[in-house]
């Protein structure tokens, strides 16, 4: 099965890029956006719509594959691929990407992402990451049509990996509606909740760690209350190196606050992302793991989860290797090809390192559809509802694909069965 043709159409994502930089240094809503100048590099506002492109691939036969080109929320910050805007790549997708693809025998995923990810620009670049994310799904959406399997099915076998019949815990994000989307994600019995976006330290976090404390305690109490009995989430949230700039980066102090915070979550469990922001890779791999260190001597057991600076498979693999972090984010988006995310997940198991799939509220349903393929196939310990922040929407993907799915795996195993209790549970 061959790919005869190669289009692309320009698309919306499910949320927006924000200016990370501009937001951190001060920039005050306005309704839903924001006032201020923006600080990063191709921003024309603190708040701009997202963009994607979807490539479309036609096969020999005349079915149609596709995925989505898309890039983070917070794009050009933490070491990131500038902004990316359809106008500005679909011709350069059209122009130095698709004639390489055309002609291509659809025989094996791993052999032709590997090729995509090889490309180069005639300028000697490497391709956005947005643009060898979306290509890497095209490429194998067509392999599973080619072989008549779920894009699962061909992870599974390409890297030798075994069948597990279970959901992935789904992690949902709140976005700055963190009461009442946190009712929602309880509601709907999210396994892991609730990210929070605590990326401001005077209106969200606190001058001392307060308005997060106030929140903690108020999301374990309503989890208790409206969850019911039986349901015990894991706390995911999401700090943005607030935690770190209110404490002056004081091991002795963050480690002090963390039992607050500990204590607060009780009985539930909690994780706590990017607690600071060092400024390059190494430097925020020896505060991570010196924080680490020091909560574990002082028998905290909050986790803490990598992400800025934690941005490519490389960056992946230096954060497992040095231990800096209990859990890694592996950021579909900003690892390019989702090859990358598939070996990123097997590498950190491998270490004992945690494993989560995650992304950006500004992906698409293609980039949430295939990250659930690529999580029941490798198994991380939670993966990301995407795309927006309205919870409803990107959980619904994400939950129905790994429900279809596991019904369709189930029933070539001889396994029929109908909705699985261990989602509701």
């Amino acid at each position: 099965m061959k790919i005869v043709d190669v289009i692309a159409s320009p698309g919306l994502t499910g949320f927006y890029f924000d200016d990370q930089k501009a937001i951190k240094a001060g920039a005050a809503h306005d309704g839903f956006t924001y006032n201020g100048e923006p600080k990063t590099p191709g921003f024309k506002a603190v708040r701009q719509r997202g963009e994607s492109i979807s490539v479309i691939l036609i096969l020999k036969d005349g079915q149609v594959a596709s995925g989505d080109c898309a890039a983070v929320q917070y794009s050009g910050a933490g070491g990131r691929d500038p902004l990316f805007l359809a106008k500005d790549f679909i011709p350069i997708i059209m122009e130095e990407i698709a004639p390489k693809l055309v002609g291509q025998e659809l025989d094996s995923f791993r052999r032709l992402v590997g090729l995509a990810e090889s490309l180069i620009r005639p300028n000697g670049d490497r391709y956005h990451t947005a643009i060898r994310y979306g290509v890497s799904q095209a490429i194998l959406d067509g392999v599973a049509k080619a072989k008549k399997k779920t894009m699962t099915e061909v992870i599974l076998e390409e890297y030798k990996l075994p069948l597990v019949l279970e959901p992935v815990p789904i992690f949902t994000q709140t976005g700055d509606d963190r009461y009442d989307n946190a009712d929602k994600a309880i509601i709907k019995r999210a396994g892991v909740l609730p990210h929070a976006l605590i990326n401001n330290v005077d209106t969200k976090l606190g001058k001392n760690g307060e308005l997060l404390l106030d929140y903690v305690e108020w999301l374990k109490n309503r989890i208790l209350t409206l969850g019911g009995d039986g349901y015990r989430p894991v706390l995911h949230i999401d700090v943005y190196g607030t935690i770190g700039i209110a404490f002056e980066d004081s091991t002795e102090r963050m480690v002090d606050y963390f039992a607050k915070l500990e204590k607060a979550a009780a009985p539930l469990h909690l994780r706590i992302e990017g607690p600071m922001d060092a400024g390059s890779v190494e430097g925020q791999i020896e505060q991570l793991k010196s924080l680490r260190e020091a909560l574990k001597a002082k028998d905290i057991k909050v986790e803490i989860v990598a992400d800025e600076w934690c941005n490519t498979y490389e960056d992946i693999v230096k954060f497992v290797d040095a231990q800096a972090a209990d859990m890694v984010q592996i950021k579909t988006p900003d690892l390019g090809g989702i090859q990358n995310t598939i070996e990123a997940v097997i590498y950190a198991k491998k270490y004992g390192v945690g494993a989560y799939v995650g992304g950006s509220c500004n992906e698409t349903d293609a980039g949430g559809r295939t990250a659930v393929h690529v999580s029941l196939a490798t198994r991380p310990d939670q993966m990301l509802a995407k795309p927006g922040m309205g919870v409803d929407e990107g959980y619904m993907i994400v939950h129905n694909e790994m429900s279809r799915t596991l019904t369709v795996l189930k029933y070539r195993e001889g396994k029929k069965t109908h909705a699985e209790e261990a989602f509701w549970s």
